[in-house]
């Protein structure tokens, strides 16, 4: 554990403020949860809770067959970093930041197609997946960014992109990346 040297009372209803620039740091926004546990020697340790974590291992599962069903690469976000991938190496994105565009998508609670060919009017500047210092990174020819929405919150974003040019994104990946969003969030709600 790193010792931050800031010290916080807790108010008469027990709250305790964290202050601004650890929030900015670990990227918790107004309203995030957050999970509370005791640590073996009695710490409060407060861990940011992401839902879509939850279904790792099913929405890697889910991935893969959308990825062998369409032959693109397949992205599936929480709030903040990519947690499952298919059609790319896992070491290149698992546990990524998510870019501007994967951000304003939960943001606006909207799709975003960007089809770099020219022929799609949506498109869009930003990446999917910002590197370590906060710079877009990871161009694609094509990519359909749809976010996860439960209970009227965005919890994460499933993603379709490609980098063949003579593939690009179309009708049938936006509405297989529409499908895949209900589906997990549906799965939350069990």
């Amino acid at each position: 554990m790193k010792a931050t040297g800031i010290v916080r009372r807790i108010d008469d209803l027990g709250r305790v403020v964290i202050p601004k620039e650890i929030r900015r740091t670990m990227r918790i926004r107004e309203g995030d949860p957050l999970e509370i546990y005791i640590g073996p020697e009695n710490e409060i340790i407060l861990k940011k809770y992401s839902p879509i974590a939850e279904l790792g291992d099913f929405a890697k599962e889910y991935a893969q067959s959308i990825n062998e069903s369409l032959d693109k690469i397949v992205l599936i976000s929480d709030r903040d970093n990519i947690i499952a991938v298919s059609g790319m190496p896992r070491k290149e994105f698992i546990g990524k930041a998510i870019g501007i565009l994967v951000e304003r998508s939960m943001q606006e609670r909207r799709s975003f197609v960007n089809d770099y060919t020219g022929q799609n009017q949506s498109s869009q500047e930003g990446s999917i997946i910002a590197d370590d210092s906060g710079q877009d990174q990871y161009r694609f020819s094509g990519e359909v960014i749809y976010p996860i929405i439960n209970q009227g919150d965005p919890i994460g974003t499933v993603i379709i992109c490609t980098k063949d040019q003579s593939s690009p994104i179309d009708k049938m990946e936006i509405k297989i990346a529409e499908t895949a969003a209900a589906f997990l969030a549906k799965q939350l709600e069990q």
